[in-house]
């Protein structure tokens, strides 16, 4: 996932999901986590997702971060935290994975006596419901000794050979990625202050670890002897990519560096690691800080029902024990179905201007502004990226993409270019519309009035309320109508698995993925509401557990994969099941596509299944594909059903939503092209501490970026955890990359009919073998030409957003 609040990009999904960018690199899958984050907002916005652990920050792929991605819709953004970084090990069709008991389990460190301790036990599933934050500190420094050890002792013994040097490599990897993906994770879901100064104890020691992983001299020597030798030739596409990836990844993670620059380069890395966390965390509790109490009913008219019962639990949450939706009092916050809530329907413009300021000066102020943080991480970034001998940091950032910057920029370009004018007219259009209804402020539209008068104007054309369509999209029903389609598409079972694995809260589902056989192939934690006190804002989809061979339990077949699915919309509120909005489907389909793509892989080389391996500006295919199918009449239709009369969504209604598809993406398009766009111009241009301050650049790239320039007083760039606490740095632009691919994808389902059961189901077998199961042991370039048949073009992307009349201008 960020878009319009959040991060940029919330409905242009990150995690926050997805992490994305899967480097295959040892370091960079260990270091991988949070990749997919994508966190998607919704509203009309974006998305987005966080950086790599270690091996460069543009994809948090060592680090545990988040990450951004990217839609129509300014107001909802996407991050995606691809947790890239569990590989696990072992696992039966029932034992997603287990831990096999070593030494260390029974000793103790000088925190304390760590038998009993859940990170460093034997486990099917990752013990989520007893990990305590007074578990960290002993449990990682145990584990981290252990993994030294064996690290020693891999290097002593190494030979070029996938035997003895792949697969011990794994296994270490996937020892640190899953016993501290248990720990990021909860931070994410359940985050506390204990457990944030747990992490902060050991994140130092952790990340030297990686370090000295990922800048180990004889692993390095020893992939460069696997591809120099006479048996580079007759190994897999898979296994050379591996090779490839391992040596390059070295070679950014500092391994050819002289002694004193390689500890310049790894006090920069120790020190990006700290301000990441830190930026995430100032934007967490500047969100959670702001709460508005409202006792007059008048000042929040126009809000919806859901709103205002959300609102009232807020109250309740509060201390206001008696707070009704009906009488209030009512407590606003800045957590997305909230903040929301009053930007489409408040008719108080006043609170309005009040909450949109709140929100894009978030983390801005005092103890919590991020502005010296974003000049540091710059800095540090820019210092990186010359000690690698890279000009700046966004070509340390393309390296392991498919895009260069030139090619990112041109595209970016194309796009702005074919965007500009329908979004001058979205402008125009609002401004008559509101003058239409003697809106006193009609001659003076700006930012806080753009969205409630965009929503009227919906509701006036389309005929269309967001908030009377909730009770035709029950989340239960929605999921139904999801897993028809992945078994109508792709030929599996998705049935409720819950009690096999614990969770970490009550609301956390667990299901289990079968094969037209009835084998179980995969598991995934569906963890689908907003929590403002304990959870990170956006949506997102981490890796549990990755498909590999090397950790076969029983030695014949892979380990299954195991996903994290996480978004925060609307709770139940009262008896009401939670009733979503339309974007809020996008959202969960949007995550569920990284989801299958982790999980359908049929690649057994653990490094490049699933979504590892996979460059980062394509990882986004498989989740923007999948919101194409919201718009299918036969999917929504059969996921559209009032949730008490059990009546389908009136047809006129589902044509109405169709038709609306193209409303002001003109300028949807241009909110996210000024993310995109302001992340390059800040990995490439910018000087940290020259003439210029980063708000300077940010007002610049907003006057060929935006219709209505920014508030002087803006600080948006204080909250953009895509790029500054995930894995989007340099790489924003991937939401815009990979969307072209998806569209182009997603128009072989409709060049043979939507409506022709077989020819999609034939599509949909194609797209599987294809696009979800050969992870990132193909170049993507390669595997998309396998699926389509030709290489991409924006034409599709172009035609779905109603712009390609402008563009062939």
């Amino acid at each position: 996932m960020l878009d319009f609040f959040d991060e940029p990009g919330h409905k242009n999904h990150c995690i926050q999901k997805l992490s994305k960018m899967r480097r295959t690199s040892v370091l960079g899958t260990l270091l991988i986590a949070n990749l997919l984050m994508a966190t998607r907002l919704s509203l009309t916005f974006s998305r987005s997702i966080p950086p790599l652990l270690l091996t460069r920050t543009s994809c948090s792929i060592s680090n545990l971060k988040q990450f951004p991605k990217s839609h129509p819709c300014p107001l909802w953004s996407s991050s995606f935290s691809f947790c890239l970084h569990r590989l696990h090990k072992s696992t039966s069709p029932l034992r997603a994975s287990s831990f096999s008991s070593s030494p260390f389990m029974a000793a103790s460190s000088p925190n304390g006596v760590i038998e009993d301790n859940p990170l460093l036990q034997n486990f099917d599933f990752p013990p989520f419901d007893v990990v305590e934050p007074k578990h960290v500190r002993p449990g990682i420094r145990a584990l981290l000794g252990e993994l030294e050890r064996e690290l020693e002792d891999l290097e002593r013994n190494v030979e070029p050979s996938w035997p003895k040097l792949v697969e011990p490599l794994e296994k270490i990897v996937d020892r640190l990625s899953v016993v501290w993906g248990m720990v990021n994770h909860l931070k994410a879901v359940k985050d506390s202050s204990e457990l944030r100064s747990a992490i902060e104890d050991v994140q130092a020691e952790k990340v030297k670890f990686q370090l000295r992983l990922g800048q180990s001299q004889p692993i390095y020597n020893a992939f460069k002897a696997i591809r120099e030798s006479p048996d580079w030739q007759t190994l897999s596409d898979a296994r050379k990519r591996i090779v490839e990836s391992q040596i390059k990844e070295a070679v950014l993670n500092g391994v050819s560096l002289e002694d004193d620059k390689r500890e310049s380069f790894n006090k920069i890395e120790q020190e990006l690691e700290k301000l990441s966390q830190k930026f995430g965390e100032n934007v967490l509790d500047a969100t959670k800080k702001f709460e508005k109490l409202i006792t007059d009913k008048k000042e929040i008219e126009g809000l919806p029902a859901t709103a205002l019962g959300l609102a009232a639990q807020s109250a309740v949450t509060k201390g206001h024990e008696n707070a009704t939706a009906e009488n209030g009092p009512w407590v606003i916050t800045l957590d997305a179905p909230s903040f929301i809530a009053v930007m489409q329907h408040a008719r108080n413009r006043s609170l309005r201007e009040e909450i949109y300021r709140a929100y894009v000066s978030r983390a801005s102020t005092g103890d919590l502004d991020n502005t010296e943080i974003i000049n540091q991480i710059l800095k540090l970034r820019l210092e990186k990226a010359k000690l690698l001998n890279y000009n700046n940091y966004a070509e340390v950032s393309m390296a392991t993409k498919m895009a260069t910057v030139d090619k990112a920029e041109e595209l970016l370009e194309k796009l702005r270019r074919a965007s500009w004018d329908p979004a001058v007219k979205d402008i125009e259009d609002l401004k008559e519309f509101s003058k239409s209804q003697d809106a006193l402020e009609a001659s003076d539209l700006t930012h806080w009035d753009i969205t409630f008068w965009s929503e009227r104007l919906r509701e006036s054309k389309y005929d269309i309320n967001e908030e009377e369509l909730r009770p035709f999209f029950s989340l239960p029903k929605v999921m139904d109508g999801l897993f028809k389609l992945a078994n109508s598409l792709f030929g599996i079972e998705i049935e409720p698995a819950d009690g096999v694995a614990p969770v970490w809260n009550n609301d956390v589902k667990f299901f289990r993925v079968k094969d037209s056989s009835g084998s179980p192939i995969a598991y995934f934690y569906f963890d689908p509401y907003s929590r403002p006190a304990e959870k990170r804002q956006g949506a997102w989809m981490d890796e549990v557990f990755a498909r590999s061979r090397v950790l076969s339990r029983d030695g014949t077949s892979a380990r299954l994969p195991v996903a994290h699915m996480v978004c925060n919309q609307t709770p139940p509120v009262g008896n009401k099941p939670s009733l979503m909005t339309f974007r809020e489907v996008e959202t969960v389909f949007h995550e569920f596509g990284h989801a299958l793509q982790h999980m359908l892989t049929k690649q057994d080389e653990g490094l490049v299944a699933g979504i590892r391996g996979i460059e980062w500006d394509a990882v986004e295919l498989p989740s923007q594909f999948m919101e194409n199918w919201c718009y299918h009449r036969e999917t929504l239709m059969g996921i559209a059903k009032h949730f008490e009369t059990g009546e389908s969504l009136p047809e006129e209604v589902y044509l109405k939503l169709v038709a609306a598809r193209t409303f002001r993406a003109g300028s949807l398009s241009l909110r996210q092209l000024k993310f995109a766009s302001l992340d390059l111009e800040l990995h490439t241009k910018y000087v940290p501490g020259g003439p210029e301050s980063i708000y300077d650049v940010d007002r610049r790239v907003s006057e060929k970026t935006q219709v209505i320039p920014p508030l002087p007083e803006d600080r948006f760039l204080c909250s953009f955890s895509h790029i500054f606490a995930g894995g989007y740095a340099a790489g924003y632009y991937s939401y815009k990359w990979a969307e072209v691919l998806s569209a182009d994808a997603f128009s072989a389902f409709e060049d043979v009919g939507l409506d022709n059961d077989t020819a999609v189901k034939e599509t949909g077998h194609r797209f599987r073998e294809t696009i979800l199961a050969l992870g990132g042991g193909k170049e993507p370039l390669d595997v998309f030409v396998q699926f389509r048949g030709r290489e991409p073009t924006p034409d599709a992307l172009l035609r779905h957003n109603g712009l390609l009349p402008v563009a062939a201008l």
